[in-house]
């Protein structure tokens, strides 16, 4: 394992590794290219370089710009701003339980976000901004029944924690049904379309909140990382340490389930990207416990590998994008849980 580096900057020292750096170097090499490469990809093709002129420069056609300003721009960054949010709401909550199933779709508050986004498209809602509001709404009150139930004595166990969300939102997804069932025909199937987790039809209505959410969420989490790091290693150490565990942990908390809702409201409930992404950036940057920069950009990068590669699918499958991720995260689970250890 290789070992912390510390650099001085004055009065103030930082702890760096330089794995860490190298990964986060190459997965941001890696997303640019693939940003590029999918703004290309669609019924008019375009090479990285042709959209990269249109990008910066506004070269191509009318079209062109149309379609790539307008229509796989914001599909894109919805796929890329999601996919981090959905990482670092992974990555939070399994330092918190201390457990790898540990993730805001295991635990039901990814489940719990969406409740409230199919009841508003069921009520007859259209608004993407507002089913975003309904969806981070629900996504709290969801967490707070669940904290409420795990919790024992003042403190919340990490496997009360799962046991517990998965059992709300199993009850959760089931509500959801029924919901679909009692609701008129075409209201119904746009939330049932919704529901499977789609990026099509994108528009800056869904991205531009998600941008502003992580742009709020993400400094705050990037400052509490080190807390959050001296809390694994238990909340009486890290007290001894001068870490609040309990205000560090509420607030931690309350982040990872508003990125998870919000990631929810724009693009419908994702399987997987949460679950993986941070044990893939475990891989990645050594076990030096969950760095969230890089867990931010393995999830967006994760996210929209899926998205190519379902637009690129033969005879047109063109499947949502949700469905393709738990098709991927059931035959994970599958293979990595015997091997998973308990953190």
């Amino acid at each position: 394992m290789e070992r912390p580096r510390v650099l001085h900057l004055g009065r103030r020292s930082v702890r760096w590794v330089p794995r860490q750096w190298v990964a986060v170097l190459l997965l941001s090499a890696t997303l640019v290219v693939l940003a590029l490469l999918a703004l290309g990809t669609g019924r008019i093709s375009l090479n990285p370089l042709q959209a990269l002129d249109i990008l910066l420069w506004g070269e191509g056609s009318p079209l062109e710009r149309k379609v790539v300003f307008d229509i796989r721009l914001p599909r894109v960054l919805t796929a890329l701003l999601a996919g981090a949010a959905l990482s670092v709401s992974g990555a939070i909550f399994q330092s918190l339980s201390r457990n790898p199933l540990g993730s805001p779709d295991v635990i039901g508050f990814t489940t719990g976000a969406a409740s409230g986004a199919v009841v508003y498209f069921v009520l007859g809602g259209t608004s993407s901004v507002t089913s975003a509001a309904f969806a981070v709404g629900s996504g709290l009150l969801t967490a707070l029944v669940v904290f409420g139930l795990a919790m024992r004595g003042g403190a919340v166990a990490s496997h009360r924690l799962v046991l517990v969300g998965i059992g709300v939102g199993a009850t959760l997804a089931a509500l959801n049904e029924a919901v679909l069932l009692r609701g008129e025909l075409e209201q119904a199937l746009s939330a049932q379309l919704w529901l499977s987790g789609s990026l099509n039809a994108r528009t800056w209505s869904h991205a531009v909140p998600l941008l502003v959410g992580l742009a709020v969420l993400l400094p705050v989490v990037l400052l509490g990382q080190s807390r959050l790091m001296l809390l694994e290693m238990g909340d009486d150490l890290a007290r001894q340490l001068g870490v609040h565990a309990l205000k560090v942990k509420g607030l931690m908390a309350f982040c990872a389930v508003l990125l998870a809702s919000l990631a929810t409201g724009a693009s419908g409930p994702i399987a997987f990207i949460a679950l993986a992404a941070p044990r893939l950036v475990a891989f990645l940057c050594g076990d030096h416990g969950r760095p969230l920069w890089p867990s931010a950009l393995t999830g967006a990068l994760l996210l929209l590998s899926v998205d190519v590669v379902s637009q690129s699918l033969p005879f047109e499958l063109n499947l949502p994008v949700g469905l393709m991720t738990a098709l991927i995260g059931g035959v994970y689970l599958v293979f990595a849980l015997p091997r998973l250890r308990s953190f």
